[in-house]
């Protein structure tokens, strides 16, 4: 088996992701084949943290806009972040991979609070490490907390996997002449405001260090396409290795 060129990874998964075809809850053919993905990279020697959207379930600020106070409207998009992390989990579990879901939240009654010594302990164990609740403060994204859990772990990537292959300078739906990158740096997508994620996780990557690899999710390959560099993808940063 070939050498994987990233030990260990933090993936960010989109809730929309777990709802498939329908316009909101968890649709298991997707939430299944996004475990199998996780499974196949685990048992490939791949230590995996994931951070999970809730957009499936709530968004926080589509509600906040319609006057609910932003906290609080926050908070319960964090509680949706914990019900996608334990069903995916669950689902890891269940194809062979053990799995530990860790929440920014404390309820010790449904997982085990965060800390980044548990969690690094828990993905030298072999489980797959499920981080729930996003930051475990308002107004920070789930792709926030996706590159914080990633510096916090040591993980070598962050893995963004989105609807498009890649960056792209327009969105490629709307404009089929879109430029993709191949690569591009930190700063030119802060920049040009390409938006793959917010700001603030690409600004804690840039200033840590931390790679992005950018795909997209519905690639046969999966996620050993994007590891073992057969997957089309984009990466950010500020050298390729």
């Amino acid at each position: 088996m070939a050498k994987l060129p990233y030990k260990r990874i933090l993936l960010k998964v989109s809730g929309e992701v777990l709802a498939g075809d329908q316009s909101f809850g968890i649709e298991p053919q997707f939430l299944n084949a996004m475990a199998e993905q996780i499974v196949a990279a685990s048992k490939a020697g791949a230590q995996i943290a994931i951070v999970i959207g809730a957009g499936n379930i709530f968004r926080g600020m589509a509600v906040a806009a319609e006057g609910t106070d932003r906290v609080t409207a926050d908070l319960m998009g964090m509680l949706g972040t914990v019900i996608n992390s334990l069903a995916l989990s669950n689902a890891i579990s269940r194809g062979g991979v053990k799995s530990k879901v860790f929440s920014a939240l404390t309820m010790p009654s449904v997982a085990d609070s965060f800390t980044a010594r548990a969690a690094k302990a828990a993905l030298d164990e072999g489980f797959v490490v499920v981080c729930a609740g996003g930051t475990g403060n308002p107004f920070f994204t789930t792709d926030t907390a996706a590159a914080l859990k990633a510096i916090e772990l040591d993980c070598d990537v962050l893995l963004k996997g989105t609807k498009v292959d890649g960056v792209y300078d327009q969105d490629p739906k709307k404009n089929p002449k879109a430029k993709r990158y191949e690569t591009v740096s930190y700063d030119e997508v802060i920049a040009r405001n390409l938006k793959v994620m917010d700001t603030a996780a690409f600004a804690l990557a840039r200033d840590n260090g931390l790679p992005i690899l950018v795909y997209a999710l519905d690639d046969k390959e999966g996620l050993m396409g994007v590891l073992s560099g057969k997957t089309r993808s984009t990466f950010v940063g500020t050298e390729k290795k």
